[in-house]
């Protein structure tokens, strides 16, 4: 089975990060489509989980909350 992306694809992930060199142009565009993604698709995916699974939902908070080591 393939392998499924989460809010950004693999281009996204290359032009945010500047990887392979991306115009700024194309650089700009992914951060647009991966915005759009977080404010429509997310909220409506959190939506479903809230109402029919809330112990998914619970996972994916905890995913997207736990702290990070940013140093």
């Amino acid at each position: 089975m393939g392998r499924y992306r989460a809010i950004m694809t693999d281009t996204d992930r290359d032009y945010i990060s500047r990887e392979g060199d991306p115009s700024e142009s194309q650089r700009l565009q992914s951060i647009s489509r991966v915005r759009s993604r977080i404010n429509e698709e997310l909220a409506t995916d959190i939506e479903v989980l809230e109402e029919h699974h809330p112990e998914l939902l619970e996972e994916l908070r905890e995913v997207v909350c736990q702290d990070r080591d940013l140093d």
